[in-house]
């Protein structure tokens, strides 16, 4: 069975972006660039990824999920064209090479796309998608930085009070500040 891994950038406060969507506070150099481009390269946007020479061979995720929000503010057709991409909209469209467009229940699509033969699935936002999605999420991936917000969107948007325990797997603190931290959901007996 496949895992859906809610890889994320979020600020000190619990933002993943500003309240318009900003995500450019977010800095783009330190020694945990190296890092996200050797283990997360395909979380890089594709013509990124070509332009810096950076292979994606969909070692960890081959689908990304995206909130019509998080779709739309990298104004990309198609931004992970390397990957499947679904995005979940109930009243906008979109074409684009490997992108669909669905209204579906993000539940059913995930638990179908689970049953499926393939690498994990990135959750790659926004916090509203990621709220709807929690009881399925079975990694978070979280790259803390050293900022505050504020204001934002959230990591997670709204929902139902019901306690979910993960356990860290692993944590690296780099000089840049970024502390990445795995964690995985811990399943009772």
């Amino acid at each position: 069975m496949r895992d859906l891994v809610y890889y994320a950038a979020v600020t000190l406060d619990g933002f993943i972006a500003g309240p318009n969507g900003e995500f450019d506070a977010f800095p783009v150099v330190g020694d945990h660039v190296d890092e996200i481009n050797r283990r997360f390269a395909d979380t890089i946007p594709t013509d990124f990824a070509e332009s810096l020479g950076i292979p994606q061979g969909n070692s960890m995720f081959d689908t990304v999920l995206m909130g019509w929000n998080t779709y739309a503010v990298g104004g990309m057709a198609s931004p992970y064209r390397h990957l499947r991409q679904i995005v979940f909209s109930r009243t906008r469209t979109a074409a684009g090479e490997n992108l669909e467009v669905t209204e579906g229940d993000p539940t059913e699509v995930v638990r179908r796309l689970k049953s499926e033969e393939g690498a994990a699935i990135w959750l790659c936002g926004g916090g509203r998608l990621a709220a709807s999605l929690a009881p399925e999420i079975d990694r978070l991936v979280l790259k803390r930085y050293p900022l505050l917000f504020g204001e934002g969107i959230p990591l997670f948007g709204p929902r139902p009070y019901h306690p979910a325990q993960f356990e860290e797997v692993s944590t690296t603190v780099f000089g840049s500040g970024v502390v990445f931290s795995e964690y995985a959901r811990r399943h009772e007996a």
